[in-house]
Protein backbone atom coordinates (compact mmCIF):
# COMPACT_ATOMS: atom_id res chain seq x y z
CA UNK A 1 0.00 0.00 0.00
CA UNK A 2 2.92 2.32 0.74
CA UNK A 3 4.12 1.96 -2.87
CA UNK A 4 0.66 2.97 -4.07
CA UNK A 5 0.83 6.26 -2.15
CA UNK A 6 4.34 6.96 -3.40
CA UNK A 7 3.16 6.33 -6.96
CA UNK A 8 0.15 8.64 -6.53
CA UNK A 9 2.38 11.42 -5.15
CA UNK A 10 4.84 10.92 -8.02
CA UNK A 11 2.05 11.15 -10.59
CA UNK A 12 0.57 14.24 -8.98
CA UNK A 13 3.95 15.97 -8.91
CA UNK A 14 4.45 15.18 -12.58
CA UNK A 15 1.03 16.54 -13.48
CA UNK A 16 1.84 19.84 -11.74
CA UNK A 17 5.10 20.15 -13.74
CA UNK A 18 3.52 19.11 -17.05
CA UNK A 19 4.45 21.05 -20.15
CA UNK A 20 1.31 21.61 -22.16
CA UNK A 21 2.35 23.24 -25.42
CA UNK A 22 0.44 25.95 -27.21
CA UNK A 23 -0.50 24.90 -30.74
CA UNK A 24 1.74 27.31 -32.67
CA UNK A 25 4.64 27.02 -30.22
CA UNK A 26 4.72 23.27 -30.75
CA UNK A 27 4.25 23.51 -34.52
CA UNK A 28 7.19 25.94 -34.78
CA UNK A 29 9.32 23.78 -32.45
CA UNK A 30 8.66 20.65 -34.50
CA UNK A 31 9.48 22.42 -37.76
CA UNK A 32 12.34 24.71 -36.73
CA UNK A 33 14.07 22.62 -34.06
CA UNK A 34 13.31 19.08 -35.24
CA UNK A 35 12.99 19.36 -39.02
CA UNK A 36 9.37 18.31 -39.47
CA UNK A 37 8.18 19.20 -42.97
CA UNK A 38 5.60 22.00 -42.95
CA UNK A 39 3.45 19.97 -45.34
CA UNK A 40 3.13 17.15 -42.80
CA UNK A 41 2.71 19.35 -39.71
CA UNK A 42 -1.12 19.32 -39.86
CA UNK A 43 -1.10 15.52 -39.54
CA UNK A 44 1.44 15.56 -36.71
CA UNK A 45 -0.38 18.31 -34.82
CA UNK A 46 -3.72 16.54 -35.19
CA UNK A 47 -2.12 13.29 -34.02
CA UNK A 48 -0.54 14.95 -30.97
CA UNK A 49 -3.81 16.70 -30.09
CA UNK A 50 -5.69 13.39 -30.33
CA UNK A 51 -3.10 11.41 -28.37
CA UNK A 52 -1.96 13.77 -25.58
CA UNK A 53 -3.64 17.18 -25.97
CA UNK A 54 -0.11 18.65 -26.39
CA UNK A 55 0.89 17.47 -22.89
CA UNK A 56 4.51 16.27 -22.81
CA UNK A 57 3.95 14.43 -19.53
CA UNK A 58 0.85 12.50 -20.60
CA UNK A 59 0.75 8.85 -19.54
CA UNK A 60 -2.18 6.91 -20.87
CA UNK A 61 -4.25 4.50 -18.80
CA UNK A 62 -3.37 0.81 -19.08
CA UNK A 63 -4.18 -0.68 -22.48
CA UNK A 64 -6.00 -4.01 -22.73
CA UNK A 65 -2.63 -5.81 -22.73
CA UNK A 66 -1.40 -3.92 -19.65
CA UNK A 67 0.98 -1.69 -21.60
CA UNK A 68 0.96 2.11 -21.33
CA UNK A 69 1.58 5.02 -23.69
CA UNK A 70 3.92 7.94 -22.91
CA UNK A 71 4.49 11.55 -23.89
CA UNK A 72 3.21 13.81 -26.65
CA UNK A 73 2.97 10.98 -29.16
CA UNK A 74 1.81 8.36 -26.62
CA UNK A 75 4.58 5.89 -27.44
CA UNK A 76 3.82 2.38 -26.19
CA UNK A 77 6.03 0.58 -23.66
CA UNK A 78 5.26 -2.85 -25.06
CA UNK A 79 7.12 -2.23 -28.32
CA UNK A 80 9.09 1.00 -28.33
CA UNK A 81 10.44 1.79 -24.86
CA UNK A 82 10.81 0.18 -21.43
CA UNK A 83 9.78 1.68 -18.15
CA UNK A 84 12.71 2.33 -15.82
CA UNK A 85 15.43 1.23 -18.24
CA UNK A 86 16.50 1.48 -21.86
CA UNK A 87 14.76 -0.97 -24.13
CA UNK A 88 12.24 -1.61 -26.87
CA UNK A 89 12.79 -0.85 -30.54
CA UNK A 90 13.69 2.77 -29.70
CA UNK A 91 16.12 1.61 -26.99
CA UNK A 92 14.93 4.20 -24.50
CA UNK A 93 13.46 4.53 -21.04
CA UNK A 94 9.79 5.57 -21.38
CA UNK A 95 10.38 8.24 -18.71
CA UNK A 96 12.55 10.12 -21.24
CA UNK A 97 9.36 10.60 -23.27
CA UNK A 98 7.93 12.67 -20.43
CA UNK A 99 10.60 15.37 -20.27
CA UNK A 100 10.61 18.55 -22.31
CA UNK A 101 13.58 17.48 -24.45
CA UNK A 102 11.83 16.28 -27.60
CA UNK A 103 14.98 15.27 -29.49
CA UNK A 104 14.97 11.64 -28.33
CA UNK A 105 11.16 11.44 -28.69
CA UNK A 106 11.47 12.59 -32.31
CA UNK A 107 14.05 9.89 -33.11
CA UNK A 108 11.62 7.26 -31.82
CA UNK A 109 8.59 8.84 -33.54
CA UNK A 110 10.40 8.84 -36.87
CA UNK A 111 11.25 5.16 -36.45
CA UNK A 112 7.61 4.34 -35.70
CA UNK A 113 6.38 6.44 -38.62
CA UNK A 114 8.92 4.93 -41.00
CA UNK A 115 7.65 1.43 -40.17
CA UNK A 116 3.92 2.04 -39.86
CA UNK A 117 3.06 5.55 -41.03
CA UNK A 118 0.44 7.50 -39.12
CA UNK A 119 -1.61 4.31 -38.81
CA UNK A 120 0.58 3.37 -35.82
CA UNK A 121 -1.50 5.83 -33.78
CA UNK A 122 -5.16 5.11 -33.08
CA UNK A 123 -5.67 8.77 -32.25
CA UNK A 124 -4.67 9.72 -35.81
CA UNK A 125 -6.89 7.03 -37.33
CA UNK A 126 -9.89 8.05 -35.25
CA UNK A 127 -9.49 11.84 -35.22
CA UNK A 128 -7.40 12.82 -38.25
CA UNK A 129 -7.48 10.30 -41.10
CA UNK A 130 -9.70 11.62 -43.89
CA UNK A 131 -10.80 14.61 -41.80
CA UNK A 132 -10.11 18.32 -41.90
CA UNK A 133 -6.69 18.91 -40.37
CA UNK A 134 -5.63 21.94 -38.33
CA UNK A 135 -4.14 24.95 -40.08
CA UNK A 136 -0.47 25.17 -39.13
CA UNK A 137 0.39 27.85 -41.71
CA UNK A 138 -1.00 30.50 -39.38
CA UNK A 139 1.94 29.74 -37.08
CA UNK A 140 4.63 30.85 -39.54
Amino acid sequence: MKIFYVLVIYILLNVVDAKVYEFCDLARKLHCDHGFNRNTLPDWMCLIQAESSYNSKAVGPPNSDGSRDYGLWQINDRYWCKNGKKGGDCNMDCQKLLDDNLADDVVCVRKIHQRHGYNAWYGWIKSCKGKALPNTEKCF
